[in-house]
């Protein structure tokens, strides 16, 4: 037997119970049996009296919760004139295994059935003694003397399944985990070590993810592109709060079904809460660390008959510390110089996450959901800077030495809405969805420097303002059509428009008055125009299943700059076909190979030719003329259940791109003060290769210890001759990730997760974040041919303990347990030598507290009447 994850089971047995009333409501608009004995009409009026009763228990004779009890009997379909087995009555068990089914008819015999994840179904006839009074009025019927409309049914034992599921259940606590061979499905709503943080903490123990100092995502040897429920976002990932998060969806080799966007390393779909329990359901959630940050939320979810509406709002307020060191030679100098730079700053702010839907069922055919969202955020960065410059000159020392004080704000914000309709037909499996999304968002930043310099005590004086806005329109339609048992059809189309509007300027005070520069204002416009068409063809039998797919996309870029200057690239058709084959050996072991090929477009902070003078030995900007980069992948998995509590996923995969986006520097002089400055930014360069395995390994010992072991080891060549001669790197790197989870005694559960990475040149960043100090020249890492990041290994703990049934959760967690989260960089070009170190906080404790409230409820909004059943189910601690 595979074991399930409790939560999965109680949200499983919720869906069945919830598909059990909705097929009563369709059966009885009055919300319970016809009137009268004989399903369908007839004789028996008054005669919905019959009561079973009972328990479900294991075969330990403990009560079973959650378990689904359907009642099943004869019924006249008015349409085809004959009796039809039809549901009866429903619902799940209590805490203690107990169930109840009230006002049933009492004539004839009926089928119980009961099912729970990971037992076998029990199918038992029952019945009241009575026969159908065929022809005979109620009038004319007599009880039999002794009749017992009241059974009890006894104690129902449920035995163990031998059945081997489809998809492996990797970890029953904590972050479950399902591996299947074309993506692997993190649960993080139970991650102990992320509650109460964002998105950054949530996704950085997920197997394959990591996540740097500036929220940057990477997967194995790439930048994915980051997806809410399944549609591309423009949320970062400090935007989005962990406790909204349910499941992480990891793609690795993505078909041609979705978006070849991303192509460094295909896919992180972030599927956010959204329950549908019958009834209503939600948590609250509040926090703090050690750090003085605080966080509380809530969500909701209300479904009755044809409704169902969710709503979330979380509020989060950042505090915390940033310290870098950065020590560089530098070359393009005579003689040369020797520069260290300290630096340290504060990060406060606070974002507002909400977001509101409804799913209303038309019909029985015909869904339509409304989702607006909402976020707004705003933060504040004061930093101190020391920068101390030695001349190296034998026989003499020389020197001198600035400070620099900062006060930088950024205010964003992240306005959506998005209408989805889905058409199910009648044939099973055919279904039509489209959908409309619209996001709108804007930002203004502001930062002011003074540099003192020390000999001297002259005092200098800059100033940077910024805004902006982005508009994005998404269009999308997806049809799936089984054509045949072993054959199916999935087609779409998509489109997406967005528009960038930014300006950025630098002043320099001179006297009282701040003095624009001409030559670093930014004003800067782009559109950027997607258009894509799909098909995708499987056929499956039952040792052997393929899958051929091909994504056609357009694509327009033009940007126009304050001057007149204009940029744009064009690629009016490009193809990206994806094959995938999966042999199953055995029900335990299963191959597959998956072969693609996908694009990745340059971002705006790639694009907007724009320096930040936020770190004055990293000045950074990007570049107008990159050019999208396209890669072939091939992947290559084996996956083996060995038993119960052990089984692993490995994969190969060779990934090849052109037109890489690579992280470069330069030296530029200023005119004004005849200083030259080292600038990073973007270039393409001519190829890049990596290839590589991952393996990934759940074992479980016993029934109260979890280990999660995912391990990634690859090697990388960046080719960039075409940038600098002989310009080529190559680097071995490895990724191991740990997770263990503990139960023990009275509600108590230890998780302690932990990761290793070795100096890498291959670990591309997001662009979403500019911030000065990182990586190389500033950019948090990328893809570079003139370095590598340093090794870094960290390891998070929690501790959380469950009251109240488990409604109520308190965690206690330790975020980098052992102070050594340093990230570090090494650089070496023809102009400088430069090593660099930044870290955050190290062992922030955080404290959270959640609760979880609900109640199963067919008629949550109806009066019911005196008699009526109590058709609701408490859900506290479920």
């Amino acid at each position: 037997m595979k074991t399930i994850p409790s939560q999965l089971k109680q949200l499983l047995a919720v869906i069945l119970c919830v598909l059990t009333l909705s097929g009563l409501q369709a059966q009885y608009p009055g919300g319970g049996a016809p009137a009268g004995g004989r399903p369908g009409g007839g004789p028996g009026m008054g005669m919905n009296n019959g009561r079973f009763y009972g328990k479900v228990v294991d075969d330990a004779g403990k009560g079973v919760a959650y378990a689904t009890v359907s009642l099943y009997g004869m019924k006249m379909n008015t349409e085809t004139k004959q009796l039809e087995n039809t549901l009866i009555d429903g619902q799940i068990t209590d805490d203690r295994g107990d169930f109840a089914l009230e006002n049933l008819p009492i004539f004839g015999e009926f089928d119980l059935i009961i099912s729970y994840i990971g037992f076998s179904d029990i199918n038992k006839k029952v019945s009241f003694g009575l026969k159908r009074p065929d022809g005979q009025s109620q009038g004319g019927f007599s009880m039999p003397q002794g009749t017992n409309l009241d059974v009890d049914l006894g104690n129902i034992t449920l035995v163990t399944s031998t059945e081997v599921l489809d998809e492996v259940v990797v970890t029953e606590r904590k972050s479950n985990v399902v591996l299947a061979l074309d993506k692997k499905v993190f649960r993080v709503d139970q991650d102990a070590t992320a509650a109460g943080g964002t998105a950054e903490d949530a996704l950085k123990n997920v197997p394959s993810l990591t996540v740097d100092l500036d929220g940057n995502l990477n997967l194995r040897n790439g930048s994915p592109q980051l997806f809410i429920d399944g549609r591309p976002t423009t949320l970062t990932l400090a935007q989005i709060p962990s406790d909204a998060i349910e499941t992480v969806e990891v793609i690795t080799n993505p078909s041609s079904k979705y978006d070849a966007s991303g192509g460094q390393a295909g896919i992180v779909n972030i599927v956010l809460k959204k329950n549908k329990k019958l009834g209503y359901n939600g948590t609250v959630n509040a926090g703090f660390d050690t750090q003085k940050s605080v966080n509380t939320g809530a969500n909701i979810n209300v479904s009755e008959g044809k409704v169902n509406f969710f709503a979330n709002a979380f509020y989060n307020a950042r505090r915390g510390q940033n310290f870098g060191v950065t020590e560089r030679t530098n070359l393009f100098e005579t003689p040369n110089t020797f520069v260290k730079q300290v630096n340290e700053g504060d990060r406060s702010g606070s974002f507002l996450n909400g977001r509101v839907g409804l799913d209303w069922l038309y019909d029985n055919r015909n869904t339509i959901t409304f989702q607006a969202s909402a976020v707004r955020g705003s933060f504040d960065n004061p930093s101190y800077l020391n920068v101390r410059t030695d001349t190296l000159v034998s026989g003499r020392s020389a020197f001198s030495e600035y400070d620099r004080v900062s006060e930088s704000s950024r205010i964003f914000k992240n306005y959506g809405l998005s209408v989805l309709y889905k058409h199910l037909y009648v044939k099973s499996g055919r279904e039509l969805t489209a959908d409309v999304n619209y996001n709108i968002i804007s930002f203004d930043n502001f930062g002011e420097f003074t540099n003192t310099y020390q000999q001297s005590n002259f005092i200098t004086k800059q100033r940077q303002d910024g805004s902006g806005g982005t508009g994005v329109w998404t269009f999308q339609s997806d049809y799936v059509d089984p054509l045949t048992p072993t054959v199916k059809l999935e087609a779409g189309i998509r489109g997406q428009l967005r528009t960038v509007d930014n300006n950025n300027y630098n002043y320099n005070q001179i006297g009282d008055n701040w003095v624009r520069i001409p030559r670093f204002t930014d004003e800067y416009i782009f559109d950027d125009i997607v258009y894509a068409a799909y098909a995708n063809v499987s056929k499956s039998t039952d040792k052997w299943g393929i899958q051929a797919g091909l994504r056609a996309e357009s694509s327009f870029y033009n940007g126009t700059l304050a001057d007149g200057q204009t940029f744009s690239n064009k690629f009016p058709i490009s193809l990206f076909p994806t094959l995938f084959v999966t042999r199953k050996i055995n029900e335990l072991d299963d191959l597959q190979l998956s072969v693609s090929r996908r694009v990745n477009r340059p971002n705006f902070f790639q694009l907007l030719p724009f320096t930040d003078y936020s770190d004055s030995l990293n000045l950074s900007m990007g570049n107008p003329n990159l050019v999208p980069e396209f890669t072939n992948s091939i992947e290559f998995s084996y996956q083996n259940i060995i038993n119960d509590n052990h089984n692993f996923l490995m994969t190969a995969y060779y990934k090849q791109a052109n037109n890489l986006i690579t992280g470069f520097q330069f030296t530029e002089t200023n005119p004004d003060n005849g200083q030259t400055y080292v600038v990073s930014t973007f270039q393409n360069s001519n190829s890049s290769k990596a290839y590589g395995l991952e393996v990934t390994v759940r074992n479980r010992f016993g029934k109260n210890v979890d280990f999660s072991t995912n391990a990634n080891f690859y090697n990388s060549v960046v080719d960039a001759n075409n940038i600098q001669e002989g310009l080529v790197n190559e680097q071995f790197t490895y990724f191991i990730k740990e997770n263990i989870n503990l139960s023990l005694p009275k509600d108590f559960k230890v998780q302690l997760s932990g990761q290793y990475r070795s100096k890498t040149a291959f670990t591309p960043s997001s662009g979403e974040s500019r911030r000065g100090g990182g990586g190389f020249g500033g950019f948090g890492g990328g893809n570079s041919a003139q370095g590598y990041t340093t090794p870094v290994w960290w390891a998070d703990l929690a501790v959380s303990k469950s009251f109240m049934k488990r409604a109520l959760n308190v965690t206690l967690s330790v975020q980098d347990l052992f102070r050594t989260r340093i990230f570090g960089s090494y650089s070496e070009t023809p102009l400088f030598v430069q090593t660099s170190e930044r870290w955050s906080n190290f062992q922030v404790v955080r404290m959270t507290v959640s609760y979880r409230f609900g109640k199963a409820d067919a008629s949550l909004f109806k009066r019911k009447n005196a008699g009526e059943n109590n058709a609701g189910s408490d859900m506290m601690g479920g």
